[in-house]
């Protein structure tokens, strides 16, 4: 039962969607207390995301029975919706031997600012281990060679189940997922990487961007898709440096920028701000 909730749906445009939607809340006792919505023009589409209230004096509301009820509603319009309670994700956090990513999101949820609950980190080393049980988190250690990935990726999956993941955050895991588990893990894993992609490749980028000179220093925060480095971008962080910052500098500004872009992206993710539009995002801020 819920005194609050989210409502959030993506579908054509047409005429009629916001009175049939404020109509069925209407119906429940609801009040809507955020309402944000995008009519996509190029697309032909219309977004929504609105937080509702239980009106004061109205009976609490389960949310299944509510989205039973809204099928009727949503069929009329093609409509793709969700209803959530608006509690804290779950979210599994996989990282690899660069801690700056894990230990932002580390502090952000014990501060209670990253509107989420980390409930396991999973890394291919163990270099993170003091860190994640420090924090008091479950660490799981999935080691990963070219032979063992199949099997270490039924790991990870079985890791997702077990701790009940509604998100999984690639928190500068330096592993490559294979095609099977991003499909598996579709609009539910985040990754993030420098915005050097693709104009310096492969080792040492910043000091390839030293070497170009260049003059903004980013990072990127995505879905996961079998496309490497390609999903729908949720975040980006840009920071301005000059000809004074030599790589180990660039290094510490993009780590910066890394941690602002992904905890961004998992918070907005987590508060269900973030819609999948395509091959392109929706964020309602």
């Amino acid at each position: 039962m819920t005194r609050s909730f989210i409502l959030s749906l993506n579908c054509p445009n047409r005429t009629g969607i916001v009175r049939a939607v404020s109509a069925f809340l209407f119906e429940y006792g609801c009040d809507i207390s955020e309402y944000q919505q995008f009519d996509d023009p190029v697309r032909g589409r219309v977004l929504l995301r609105t937080r509702v209230t239980v009106a004061e004096g109205a009976p609490d509301i389960d949310l299944d029975v509510v989205a039973r009820a809204f099928e009727p509603v949503a069929a009329e319009f093609g409509m793709d919706f969700t209803f959530s309670d608006g509690a804290p994700a779950r979210i599994l956090v996989m990282v690899s031997r660069l801690g700056h990513c894990l230990n932002d999101l580390i502090f952000r949820w014990r501060a209670g600012s990253l509107g989420a609950d980390i409930v396991a980190v999973v890394s291919n080393h163990t270099d993170m281990r003091p860190m994640a049980e420090a924090a008091g988190l479950p660490f799981v250690h999935v080691p990963v060679t070219p032979e063992t990935k199949p099997e270490a990726e039924a790991a990870l999956l079985r890791a997702v189940d077990e701790f009940d993941a509604e998100l999984v955050v690639l928190a500068r895991y330096m592993q490559v997922l294979s095609d099977e588990t991003c499909k598996a893990l579709h609009g539910r894993a985040i990754n993030i990487h420098h915005s050097f992609l693709p104009g310096f490749k492969g080792a040492r980028p910043y000091h390839q961007a030293y070497d170009r000179g260049v003059k903004l220093v980013g990072a990127t925060a995505h879905y996961v898709t079998p496309d490497l480095d390609e999903g729908p971008i949720i975040e980006q962080e840009v920071i301005r440096i000059d000809h004074g910052y030599d790589p180990a500098a660039l290094q510490m500004v993009g780590r910066d920028a890394e941690a602002l872009a992904l905890s961004r992206a998992v918070r907005w993710h987590c508060e269900r701000r973030v819609q999948l539009s395509g091959s392109s995002t929706v964020v309602f801020r």
